[in-house]
């Protein structure tokens, strides 16, 4: 059975970057950009997830959502 794990990129409007929201152990990011965020998960998700659950030689699914709020003007 191939586990699934969540990753949510969130924009902190006051801290100008993308934070994460995720249910791997350990797993903390902050970046500038949506692609550099990404680039992020992508190579610190597989570290996360061997040293804090044992997982090893496998897959995993990676659930990706972004949330971002944009306030418009309104004529």
């Amino acid at each position: 059975m191939t586990a699934t794990y969540f990753v949510k990129a969130h924009w902190d409007a006051e801290a100008s970057v993308w934070v994460s929201q995720s249910d791997i152990p350990g797993l903390v990011i902050e970046a500038e950009t949506l692609a550099e965020f990404e680039d992020l998960m992508m190579s610190l998700a597989p570290e996360m997830l061997a040293a804090n659950t044992g997982l090893h030689n496998t897959s995993v699914s990676i659930q990706f959502d972004v949330s971002s709020r944009r306030d418009l003007a309104v004529a």
